[in-house]
């Protein structure tokens, strides 16, 4: 199959030609299949067929194609899926490098353009999937999320994006970035197609209901420090407090600041992130953008002991959350602090962005649960919106509860 390289503003790294109807993606797509005609964008992770995988880095393109001509190289178990369910694969898509951000900015790409709202960044480091399916270039963005690489974007532009129960869907032939963490997931536009696509992508027999009445945790504290807290504050009293039980959580029971969440995170991600890449960076020494490369060389500084003293940590906070998930069957949270910051905000602006940012998303990532983010609302003209947190399983139940309150 040959390809097409990305055009400028274009979130695509790879595109198969126009008239090229008899590519070995598209035979393998269903046309009849529940995804029948929806346009497929895939993120430069997942590994595909005869098509290299970039990971977001030219150096790692090139240090790593001879390894896939001379091997062979499978596709992803997730996009073969969407395929055999009819998705037409529009192309690889850009990604923050090595996944390893949160802004959707790579130097070695032309800047990605927010469609949701123009002056703000797209958020990554799912970014080129987002983008597509935001400028209507693509129905479903495949993505992955460790530190909030799906739910991020999906805020900043408005979109429906879960990040999964983490290891219910498989991370097979793809690059990873910290394998505790790294989940698949996927943002559309609208709810009835991320349902198309969940009940093809997640498998049923990792998933429970919800007995009885969904009974909701609030996380009261952290809506009060989130800039659109009036908006969620407004949709909470109208959609949820009147029809299902709620339950205020205040911060003795939920301090993000207290429980450690990002340091936390930071640690753990961090120690994979150098098992994973250490020894390709110091071989290779690859042009990486220089915020990324100073979190990278953190990562290799990283000991034994902050690991093993992390991980405490997070069995503690795991511990806690299952004793908060006995009273609640879904915890309610803000995805974003806010809306995304603006393109041209300066590194110390984007630094306290990341900082905030993992606060919130390190939360259901230590903890392995899945997170629906609800594209609710609009400030200053950019998206933002709230997140369904629940169970581990609890993906597509988290769904139905989204129809059932979209519904009303």
């Amino acid at each position: 199959m040959t390809i097409t390289k990305h055009a400028v503003n274009s979130p695509f790294v790879l595109t198969p030609p126009i008239n090229e109807e008899k590519s070995q993606f598209a035979l393998e797509a269903s046309s009849k299949g529940a995804l029948e005609h929806l346009g497929l964008a895939v993120k430069d992770l997942f590994h595909m067929a005869n098509l290299p995988t970039g990971a977001g880095n030219p150096d790692y393109l090139k240090s790593h194609v001879n390894a896939h001509k001379n091997n062979a190289i499978e596709t992803n178990s997730t996009v073969k899926a969407l395929l055999n369910a009819g998705a037409v694969f529009k192309g690889k898509t850009i990604t923050d490098e090595l996944a390893y951000s949160l802004h959707g900015q790579n130097k070695h790409f032309p800047v990605l353009t927010n469609p949701a709202a123009v002056e703000h960044i797209p958020g990554g480091s799912s970014s080129g999937s987002a983008v597509a399916v935001s400028s209507r270039l693509a129905d479903i963005g495949l993505g992955t999320d460790t530190g909030g690489s799906i739910r991020v974007p999906a805020s900043y532009q408005g979109l429906w994006g879960m990040r999964t129960t983490h290891g219910i869907i498989e991370c097979d032939n793809m690059v990873g970035l910290a394998p505790s963490f790294d989940t698949v997931g996927w943002m559309t536009r609208d709810l009835a197609t991320f349902e198309l696509v969940s009940e093809v992508c997640i498998p049923a027999h990792t998933q429970r209901d919800i007995t009885g009445e969904p009974r909701f945790g609030i996380a009261h504290n952290l809506f009060d420090s989130a800039l659109h807290k009036a908006q969620c504050n407004a949709w909470i009293e109208e959609n949820l407090r009147p029809h299902f039980s709620t339950k205020d959580i205040f911060s003795d029971k939920l301090d993000l600041a207290a429980m450690n969440t990002a340091a936390i995170f930071r640690v753990l991600q961090g120690s994979e992130i150098w098992q994973q890449h250490g020894q390709w960076i110091e071989e290779e020494k690859p042009d990486i953008a220089e915020d990324i490369m100073s979190r990278l060389l953190w990562c290799k500084t990283i000991t034994a002991e902050q690991v093993a003293f992390a991980k405490l940590q997070q069995h503690n906070l795991v511990t806690h959350l299952e004793v908060l998930f006995q009273d609640i069957d879904v915890l309610v949270i803000p995805t974003t602090p806010g809306i995304a910051p603006r393109c041209d905000a300066d590194s110390t602006t984007l630094t306290n962005d990341r900082n905030s940012l993992l606060a919130l998303t390190s939360l259901a990532g230590l903890a392995g649960l899945p997170q629906l983010h609800l594209p609710l609302f609009t400030l200053h003209n950019a998206p933002c919106g709230l997140s369904f947190v629940g169970k581990k399983g609890n993906d597509l139940a988290l769904l139905a509860l989204a129809r059932k309150l979209e519904s009303r």
